[in-house]
């Protein structure tokens, strides 16, 4: 029984490994933002893919990176947008996502988060332990473009003290 115990717990602990490193697979391609210089690995549960028409791909550190660059790339259409699940940290469908805006977690690249669940229940509880208003993908990203300018504006004011300090 022991010798088959160990060959077990190995296999199981491959296949766990290669799941999650199968889950972040994208960020290998995608290191970093390339609007903010954020890991996306370490923010891996509000990362976001977007697979444009043209075959290329666009990957940021949250939904607040990932609006800079639809705005900027207003003529290319996304044919998926994927967002990292809260919990899970695995890319889901950022569309049929049950989203979080607010709460007392601060956000990425936000003051106002905004968080993905693959789950309806997940985002319920994430609510009920931390606060928000649960909300449809078009609502999160409707608030990362209100929250556009006072988000930036932060940005820049502590990149700019950052700065200061350094000198």
């Amino acid at each position: 029984m022991k010798k088959l115990l160990l060959p077990l717990l190995f296999v199981f602990l491959l296949a766990a490994h290669l799941s999650f490193a199968t889950d972040l697979a994208d960020v290998s391609d995608h290191r970093t933002c390339a609007y903010c210089g954020m890991d996306r690995g370490k923010f891996a549960h509000s990362r976001t893919l977007t697979e444009y028409d043209d075959n290329t791909m666009f990957g940021a550190c949250s939904i607040h990176c990932a609006a800079v660059n639809l705005a900027n790339n207003i003529d290319r259409t996304p044919r998926a947008i994927h967002v990292g699940d809260y919990y899970s940290r695995k890319l889901i469908d950022a569309e049929k996502a049950f989203w979080v805006i607010g709460g007392k977690i601060q956000g990425v690249m936000t003051s106002n988060a905004k968080w993905a669940f693959e789950h309806r229940e997940e985002a319920e509880r994430f609510v009920s332990e931390n606060g928000g208003t649960s909300a449809t993908f078009d609502e999160a990203m409707r608030a990362a473009y209100e929250d556009m300018y006072k988000d930036t504006k932060q940005i820049r004011e502590k990149r700019k003290l950052k700065k200061m300090s350094h000198n």
